[in-house]
């Protein structure tokens, strides 16, 4: 692969961030109930970042309506999200400003902008997706779909993943999650976890 200034910085974020992950805990459980309170939502949704982030990070929740909600507003540049409850496992996750505006992309169904930089999202408690093919796949209950151990998201990467395994085949190596759509990235095990 022919280097760039984005394979560049896709190399140094690659290393940067799986240096910060390393002090990083995971917590296993189920879903976290909506009644807890916002204060379970920020600590759910900040389980998915390093400490350093977490406590900085703006916290957002989706309501009974749907619509997003600001929980906490935060001082730093990454957002997080807590745990979707229609999914199986504890799957929170934390984005910075590249990596929230690809989700916000990827949950309006539209293609993220050509030329967002590089983007990175924390989802240090593992992730689950029913499709590795389909990223607006419903749920199927009975089927297990593409779970993974704690993961580092790399975004808005698109055309700039070719050498890497196109299925979770490993699950200690990166993988491109949902290949050849708007929205494929790389997703980069922190830790050996269940696929």
């Amino acid at each position: 692969m022919p280097w760039s200034p984005k394979l560049s910085a896709l190399s140094a974020l690659l290393f940067s961030a799986a240096a910060c992950v390393l002090g990083a805990q995971v917590t296993t459980g189920n879903s976290i109930a909506m009644a807890q309170g916002d204060t379970a939502l920020i600590a759910n949704a900040t389980s998915a970042a390093p400490e350093a982030i977490a406590r900085t990070a703006t916290v957002i929740a989706f309501g009974s309506n749907g619509q997003m909600r600001t929980v906490r507003t935060g001082s730093g540049d990454f957002t997080c999200f807590p745990d979707d409850p229609a999914t199986p496992g504890n799957t929170p996750m934390c984005f910075d400003r590249a990596g929230f505006a690809w989700a916000q992309a990827w949950m309006s169904n539209h293609s993220p902008a050509p030329n967002l930089p590089v983007g990175v999202a924390y989802m240090l408690q593992g992730s689950w997706t029913q499709s590795n093919a389909d990223p607006h796949a419903a749920r199927i209950s009975g089927t297990p779909g593409v779970q993974t151990g704690p993961a580092l998201m790399i975004l808005n990467t698109l055309g700039m993943l070719q050498g890497y395994p196109r299925e979770p085949t490993d699950p200690g190596q990166p993988f491109v999650m949902w290949p050849g759509t708007p929205y494929e990235h790389l997703m980069v095990p922190v830790a050996v976890g269940a696929r």
